[in-house]
């Protein structure tokens, strides 16, 4: 018989994370919203909850959690706010995740203690001004220096969340490394092929610029940057992974991200039905609450629908990766899904709030700035509608 139910450790999991976003978040996040302020108290204590080591081993200072515990702690937090959320899931995901799954002994060792423990935050420097969704055709580039046994870093990334935070330490970045000329069978040599590696670099390295922050429409507590590397050097140790394995590492790294950031949704679809279900049970017109005409119930039965669904999406995507099966397409259909949801949800919610969804000061208003990236970042709906008509075996 199949069982939904959480285990009792993943529900102490979501009910400790939940009452953290109710007593301290929720509270706190309007005002770093409103200044555009990175909320580093917030940060310290998801660091000393362990958020941030959750689906890592605890030799390496993680939780000895998983992925399934990652999207259980964001979906709580961005029922509340997902600038906080997207702090958490890009410093996981994106900035400590590459180096767990294809770093060294050495580069874990030296660096993954001080990123699951939320002391420092790494970042994922993969899109470029004039990539977007082609990450393939990617334009900075890694010469490596013989003499010096470094690598000469130069290029733009952009959108590169937790790059200049006061406690960011590195960043991995993708970079078009030299190409080779690959021979064919009968011995003749064919154009060479772009081979793109991924390389850490530290924070503070010389010639690695980090611009001022970006003027956003949503995540506004959240640091978003753009990154210039200028003959930025770093040593030759510094490669992640296997050299030219830089594409592979990422498409793995961004369908693990896309499960994450439907739970995320979820989150923030969920937040949705929870302020309107509030809101209509108080709010009065023409004699009775506004939660007594069938328009509005009609709606808040369709925004559950819809958060209810995608987070079966995304737990079952979640499953799959833990159990090692196949999850691409469902990653892929989650991550869709729980997007779209959480934009319905939030036009819903702010339509039921009436005037006073267009404020500020209720959470909705900022649901509503905060959605529509998700059907933008980790790959657009358009890329996930390619990503699972490819899976089905259709092909142009």
């Amino acid at each position: 018989m199949l069982d939904h139910r959480l285990s009792s450790e993943y529900e102490e999991l979501r009910r400790t994370v939940a009452e953290f976003a109710q007593d301290v978040v929720a509270p706190k996040i309007g005002e770093f919203y409103e200044r555009e302020e990175f909320p580093y108290e917030i940060v310290r204590e998801m660091g000393r909850m362990g958020l941030f080591g959750l689906p890592f081993p605890e030799e390496y200072g993680g939780m000895g959690g998983d992925y399934f515990a990652l999207g259980l702690a964001l979906e709580e937090l961005a029922r509340v706010d997902s600038s906080v959320a997207i702090t958490l899931e890009a410093a996981v995901s994106l900035g400590a995740m590459p180096i767990y799954r294809f770093g060294t002994e050495e580069q874990k060792r030296e660096w993954l203690p001080r990123l699951t423990s939320g002391e420092l935050l790494g970042a994922f420097g993969l899109t470029e001004p004039e990539g977007g969704s082609d990450a393939g055709a990617t334009r900075t580039t890694a010469r490596y220096d013989e003499t010096t046994d470094e690598w000469v870093i130069n290029g733009t990334k952009c959108f590169i969340t937790n790059s200049g935070t006061d406690i960011t330490g590195l960043v991995t970045v993708t970079a078009l490394t030299e190409p080779i000329a690959r021979s064919s069978e009968e011995g003749e040599f064919r154009s060479p092929v772009r081979e793109i590696s991924s390389i850490i670099v530290p924070t503070g390295t010389p010639g690695f610029q980090v611009s001022k922050k970006y003027s956003k429409v949503g995540w506004n507590a959240s640091d978003t940057r753009e990154l210039s590397f200028t003959d930025c050097r770093v040593p030759a140790a510094n490669l992640l992974g296997e050299r030219g394995r830089g594409y592979a590492q990422f498409l793995r790294i961004l369908d693990e991200g896309r499960i994450a950031i439907a739970a995320l949704a979820t989150g923030l679809a969920q937040g949705c039905v929870d302020e309107s279900v509030k809101y209509a049970g108080t709010r009065r017109a023409f004699g009775r609450p506004i939660g007594a005409n069938q328009a509005i119930q009609f709606k808040l039965a369709d925004m559950e629908l819809r958060a209810h669904t995608s987070r079966l999406a995304w737990r079952d995507a979640a499953s799959r990766l833990l159990h090692g099966e196949p999850f691409k397409k469902e990653a892929a259909i989650a991550k869709l899904y729980s997007s779209e949801a959480a934009v319905d949800n939030a036009r819903e919610a702010t339509q039921i709030h009436g005037g006073y969804g267009f404020m500020n000061e209720f959470p909705v208003a900022r649901f509503w700035r905060d959605c529509k990236i998700l059907e933008i970042g980790e790959g657009t709906s358009e890329v996930q509608r390619m990503l699972i008509a490819r899976e089905l075996g259709v092909t142009s």
